[in-house]
């Protein structure tokens, strides 16, 4: 069986912006050190987490070389092409599309459209034969392979019939013998699981994307090609069958059949639809035939996760719906057997204790109910579905966005009050956002009650606000303007953080002894490094004399250097 990890990818582009696990319907993804990864048991193939990555970190594996393989094995190699082609290369003619596959070595096309018209045929046979049963369509495999994982109890009502494309995968090799190699082409990812899962029918998958870069490869263009007698489907056209890219699309293959007694066909889209339309269904006893078509896809598969998003669904449909021909001579019969059972794999999933939740809740700041503000920031639908992947080692406390705000706060705001300077934030009205205990100390020391003065108007503590106003309505910063405040002379610089909005300022005590003597031991050093290489070079003329100067250079530096703590110089500490 096809192992899950080998079909998607992820590159170190991977950002955690939780995208995919917002659009994940099953949450099948993993956090590790900030990388978003599938978890291949959780995973039912949807697609969604390739859609939702905004860095394309997330990818589905390349089986472009495999099918090159075959062409060039001498086996003689069919193309199964899915109905939703109409809508891929819209103002395309089919025979044209046929032209260019047969150009890139395939011996003949075929549509999928015809193993969904068997489908259809066993549908309408397995409701006569067992009435007033609700049946879920197995023709999405992504589907069967929800209800499998996530809805075992409705695994009973899954027909035991094989997907459209095994269908036509079997109908295929029936007519054209065993030795074939068949290679199919549409927008479905969970394809790829089905070639794993039955390699004897279907060899390679091929998304639309990986045809359009082949074409555009052998510099095929698909509006220029002239098509030919010989250019037709194998080993003939569809009919109603095409029309199964579309939510409702099984309902004519279906619902026309003599043989169906009152049928009941309700169509649903999207994952969370089909999961609204699973609810209950194992206690409703109904008096006629139910069936329920379900794709995991909204729009079913003519939106694919590898379908054209050039176009509108609905133009998509449109041209579906304008290409298929209305069914002729029904009942058809069924060709091929397409009898298949599906076996429910339950996912097990662990139930933890309101006292586990609210452990994992207190390790992101949340200490009470509302704390909780669902805000979805992480990915989930709620702070406790968090708390439950960070107990399952699915997700990580820097997925929250709100812990993460306050901890880059209280890191902030902890270099704030370590700054050496004055520092103040205000906003667009002047009022002080953020200070540190310099600036307090510097301009509110006869304030009371000191301390905090978050919220206070800065001319009320700072007679020179006037140069935040320039700032601010100007937008240009204010650096290294000498300000004479009482008795001291401050080197001020005030900048935007946030243009018209917030404004920082800084202020440093120039005439304070510590930045004397800072600024005595900067000039030093400077001096050093820049008349060390001119010593070294004139060291053999002046000797033992180039040393002293040397030596006095940097006494000039201890001199005005703290002193040193527990014998270590403060000169080479750092060294």
């Amino acid at each position: 069986m096809e192992r899950l990890d080998t079909i998607y990818t992820i590159k170190r582009e991977c950002q955690d912006c939780h995208k995919c696990i917002r659009e994940c319907p099953v949450k099948a993804i993993r956090v590790q050190d900030t990388y978003a990864r599938v978890v291949p048991e959780l995973c039912i193939m949807c697609g969604n987490c390739v859609l939702a990555c905004p860095n394309n970190a997330k990818q589905v594996r390349d089986d472009l070389p495999g099918a090159k393989e075959l062409l060039k094995s001498g086996r003689r190699v069919i193309v199964s092409l899915a109905p939703s082609f109409v809508a891929q290369f819209p103002g395309v003619r089919p025979a044209q599309l046929i032209h260019a596959l047969k150009s890139l070595g395939f011996s003949a096309v075929s549509e999928t459209a015809l193993g969904a018209q068997q489908v259809s045929a066993s549908v309408a046979s397995l409701m006569q034969s067992e009435p007033q049963q609700i049946w879920i369509s197995s023709a999405c495999p992504v589907v069967v392979d929800f209800i499998g994982k996530y809805h075992p109890e409705c695994q009973p009502h899954v027909s035991g019939i094989l997907s459209p494309l095994l269908a036509h995968c079997k109908m295929l090799r029936a007519r054209y013998g065993g030795d074939i190699a068949i290679v199919f082409i549409g927008p479905c990812i969970a394809k790829k699981k089905e070639a794993g899962q039955h390699p004897e029918l279907l060899d390679v998958v091929l998304t639309f994307e990986d045809l359009d870069g082949w074409l555009a490869e052998e510099n095929i263009r698909l509006a220029e090609i002239v098509e030919t007698a010989a250019d037709r489907f194998e080993p003939e056209s569809a009919q109603e069958g095409a029309l199964y890219p579309i939510e409702g699309g099984m309902a004519p293959g279906v619902t026309r059949r003599r043989e169906v007694d009152n049928p009941n066909f309700m169509s649903f889209s999207g994952i969370p639809n089909v999961e609204q339309a699973l609810k209950g269904i194992t206690d409703w006893k109904p008096e006629h035939n139910i069936f329920l078509e379900l794709t995991a896809c909204a729009g079913s598969c003519v939106n694919g996760p590898k379908a054209a998003r050039n176009t509108s669904v609905a133009r998509r449909r449109y041209d579906i719906v304008h290409y298929a021909r209305p069914a002729e001579n029904l009942p058809r019969k069924v060709s091929v057997r397409i009898a298949q059972e599906y076996a429910a794999r339950p996912i097990a999933r662990d139930d933890y204790s309101e006292l586990q939740l609210r452990e994992a809740l207190r390790t992101v700041g949340k200490y009470a109910a509302e704390d909780e503000l669902n805000c979805g920031g992480c990915g989930y639908d709620s702070c406790r579905d968090f708390a439950h992947a960070l107990i399952a080692g699915n997700a990580e406390r820097m997925m929250c966005a709100t812990y993460t705000r306050k901890l880059a706060q209280k890191k902030a705001n902890a270099l704030l009050q370590r700054m050496p300077s004055a520092v103040v934030i205000v906003n667009e009205d002047l009022k002080i956002i953020e200070c540190n205990s310099n600036f307090v100390r510097q301009f509110a020391g006869d304030i009371e009650p000191q301390g905090n003065l978050e919220g206070n108007t800065l001319g009320d503590v700072l007679p020179f606000f006037y140069l935040f106003r320039r700032v601010l309505e100007s937008g240009e910063d204010i650096v290294g303007h000498d300000i004479r405040y009482q008795h001291s002379i401050l080197n001020a610089s005030i900048f935007t953080i946030e243009p018209h909005s917030v404004i920082g300022g800084i202020f440093q005590d120039i005439t304070e002894p510590s930045f004397q003597k800072e600024q005595i031991i900067g000039r030093a050093r400077e001096v050093i490094q820049k008349n060390l290489k001119t010593v070294q070079q004139i060291a053999y003329l002046l000797g033992e004399n180039a040393a002293d100067s040397e030596i006095i250079l940097n006494s000039i530096v201890r001199s005005f250097s703290p002193e040193d703590v527990d014998g270590v110089d403060a000169e080479t500490a750092g060294d």
